[in-house]
């Protein structure tokens, strides 16, 4: 069960169509929380694996547009806590410049509407790992570690149509300030790749992915982790600023092959070399700040078991 502060804390999931966000509606309703779950498209885009009866009475879902801001505040109404993660409008699933104008005007206008929602006491706004990994390599000492603290390079990501990264930096940053700007308490969960059942190679975040791995920046993350880290955030009182969020560094080769397997399941892979075989990246991304607060927050799901 959720610690006694938390029961019937009402707190909305915004946009709660997507795979995330629709477990993180389960998840908050198993631990006692009243949701109100918006969703862009039509409301039964909301996909929940048989919530039992009990639960539904807990759960109000509102269609929310990120670009109509009274739908938003409706949604917000009454709500404590905003876990809010972007999912590309149905008529625009790709990732290219123009989605970055589109994320970072949604971020704006829910983060705005947060502030003027005056029983918010808290905002988890989910980011991604590829806000903090992109640069120039040449511009700093390869051995450096990356962390919370860094931010993808913009000009960079422009250069390099990253687009992905790109957008996820500039709606974060546009967050960030407005957060600041109006007061709010907000905490940022940058996630690393979402291990899913449909994942594949044309996924977004996979621009650059190479790179990535010969890096040791490429990372990935568990739905579930995904979302236990969303709500050990939300709870601790302490938390603050951004938490890279990854369960799997992607570090050697036999994984780099198992992964390609999953991406692009009909091509045959070319044998490795000697060298490829036995190499092992060293990773250079660190998740320390999230597993700090992790540690208490998984042994207590494990007395919940």
């Amino acid at each position: 069960m959720a610690p006694a502060s938390f029961h019937h804390e009402k707190v909305c999931v915004m946009d709660a169509s997507g795979r995330l966000g629709s477990t993180l509606v389960e998840r908050l309703l198993e631990r006692g929380y009243i949701v109100h779950a918006a969703v862009q498209g039509h409301v039964d885009d909301l996909k929940l694996n048989g919530v039992a009866t009990e639960r539904e009475k807990k759960l109000k879902v509102f269609h929310a547009d990120p670009f109509d801001y009274q739908s938003i505040t409706d949604a917000l109404k009454g709500c404590s806590g905003l876990f809010y993660a972007f999912e590309p409008p149905q008529d625009h699933p790709a990732y290219d410049e123009y989605m970055v104008e589109v994320e970072v005007r949604a971020a704006h206008n829910v983060v705005e509407a947060c502030a003027r929602t005056e029983t918010i006491d808290k905002v988890v706004f989910t980011s991604s790992a590829t806000a903090v990994l992109w640069r120039d390599n040449n511009s700093q000492s390869l051995a450096s570690d990356l962390d919370e603290r860094h931010w993808s390079d913009v000009n960079f990501c422009r250069k390099f149509k990253l687009w992905h990264a790109l957008s996820k930096t500039v709606a974060e940053k546009t967050a960030w300030a407005l957060a600041m700007d109006r007061d709010i308490n907000m905490v940022s969960i940058n996630g690393g790749l979402l291990m899913e059942p449909h994942l594949s190679i044309t996924h977004p975040y996979l621009k650059g992915a190479a790179e990535m791995y010969e890096c040791g920046t490429f990372v990935t993350v568990d739905l579930q982790f995904l979302v236990d880290a969303h709500i050990c955030v939300f709870e601790d009182v302490s938390s603050y600023g951004r938490y890279l969020c990854f369960n799997h560094a992607i570090t050697n080769h036999e994984d780099a092959i198992h992964l390609a397997r999953l991406l692009t399941p009909y091509s045959p892979s070319p044998p490795p070399s000697y060298e490829e075989a036995n190499m092992i990246i060293q990773q250079r991304l660190s998740n320390k700040k999230l597993n700090k607060v992790m540690v208490d927050f998984e042994s207590e799901l494990l007395l919940e078991d």
